[in-house]
C-alpha cells in the first residue's frame, strides 16, 4: 500500500492535504528514514508520524452570526446556512464558518490544521445543516473515530428532478475525481475511486421533482449529489451535476429555486456519542426557510392540480 494512503487509512482525522504536508516536511518516516508519499510499504515496517503542535492562527476572527444548537466545553453543534464556506480555501478567505467560529470560540481543536480549526467533517457550500466542531484535540479525535467507524448518523433531505422508482434504495458507487474535470467528482470504477455508500428512501412526489431523505454510511466529497445524478435524479438547484437530459425549470419554480441562495440539500439530523462523557446526542433542523417554502409551495400545488381544497396538513 501507498504510504499516503496507509496514513489516510489510519489517521482518519487528518485530512490528505494535512498528511502530505507532514510528509513533505519530513514528518514521516518509514524505518527511520523519510520517504515520499507513494513509497509502497510492504508490511512489517514501522512507520512514525510526528504532528507538530498547530502554528498560531493566523486568520481573522469575523462576528457572523451562528446558529447554535449545542454547545458545551468541548464541542458545539452548529446549523449552517446555505451559501457559507466551511473554511478558508481559494477564492474565500473571508466570511467563514471558521471565521464566525473564532469570534465566538478562539480556541478550537488544532487537528484539523492552520485553516481548519475545529472542523470535524464538512458541508458543501450550497448545502445548509448541522456541523459538529470540536473546541479540544481529544474531542476532535474521538469524533474523527465515530466518524471513521461509521457509527456517527447523519440524515438529509434532498429534493431532487425526477425520482426513483422504488420507495427505497441503497446507492453503493466508489467516488474519485471526475478524469476530465478535476473540480468534480464522479462515480468511478472499482480500484479508481473510494467506497461510498448512500441509502435513500422517498418522503414525498411532486410534479417533476422528488423529496427524498438520504443517509449517508460514508463522507465522501459531494457524495450524495454524485450518487443521486449517476441514478438520474439531481438535487435541484446544482449546477455542478446536474444532467443535460434534465429541462431547466420556468417560471414561478425557478423562481423558488434561485431564492434558495444553494442547493435542495439539508442535513436535517445529526446524532453520535459525546466524546468525553459517552452519552449518546441526536441533532434535527428543519430546512431554511427558502426551502420550507418552496416544499409548501409544491406542496399546495399538488393539491390544487388533484382538485383538492389546497389545504396541506
Amino acid at each position: 500500500m501507498r504510504l499516503d494512503r496507509f496514513l489516510s487509512s489510519r489517521l482518519p482525522e487528518l485530512s490528505r492535504t494535512r498528511l502530505q504536508v507532514l510528509i513533505d516536511g519530513g514528518h514521516v518516516r518509514v524505518d527511520g528514514v523519510g520517504r515520499r508519499a507513494s513509497h509502497r510499504l510492504r508490511g512489517g515496517e514501522e512507520v512514525w508520524v510526528e504532528v507538530p503542535a498547530p502554528t498560531p492562527l493566523e486568520l481573522t476572527s469575523e462576528p457572523i452570526p451562528l446558529d447554535i444548537v449545542y454547545e458545551d466545553e468541548v464541542l458545539l453543534v452548529v446549523n449552517k446556512p446555505p451559501g457559507m464556506v466551511v473554511h478558508p480555501g481559494a477564492g474565500h478567505d473571508r466570511g467563514t464558518l471558521v471565521h464566525a467560529l473564532l469570534a465566538h470560540c478562539p480556541t478550537l481543536s488544532g487537528i484539523g490544521g492552520v485553516r481548519r480549526p475545529g472542523i470535524v467533517h464538512r458541508l458543501d457550500k450550497g448545502t445548509s445543516g448541522l456541523l459538529v466542531v470540536a473546541k479540544t484535540d481529544r474531542a476532535h479525535l474521538e469524533l474523527a473515530r465515530q466518524l471513521q467507524a461509521r457509527t456517527v448518523s447523519r440524515r438529509y433531505l434532498a429534493l431532487v428532478h425526477g425520482g426513483p422508482a422504488p420507495e427505497a434504495g441503497v446507492i453503493e458507487a466508489a467516488i474519485g475525481r471526475h478524469p476530465r474535470d478535476r473540480v468534480r467528482m464522479a462515480v468511478r470504477p472499482a480500484g479508481q475511486g473510494r467506497a461510498a455508500l448512500t441509502r435513500f428512501r422517498v418522503l414525498e412526489r411532486f410534479e417533476g421533482l422528488t423529496l427524498l431523505e438520504a443517509r449517508l454510511q460514508t463522507g465522501r466529497t459531494h457524495q450524495i449529489r454524485v450518487h443521486l445524478a449517476h441514478l438520474g435524479f439531481p438535487v435541484a438547484g446544482d449546477p455542478v451535476y446536474r444532467r443535460r437530459s434534465v429541462r431547466p425549470p420556468d417560471g414561478e419554480l425557478a423562481a423558488r429555486l434561485a431564492a434558495l441562495g444553494g442547493l435542495a440539500l439539508h442535513a436535517a439530523a445529526l446524532g453520535f456519542t459525546h466524546p468525553v462523557s459517552g452519552t449518546p446526542l441526536e441533532f434535527e433542523v428543519p430546512p431554511p426557510a427558502p426551502f420550507a417554502a418552496l416544499l409548501d409551495w409544491l406542496r399546495r400545488r399538488r393539491a390544487r392540480d388533484a382538485g383538492g381544497s389546497g389545504v396541506v396538513l
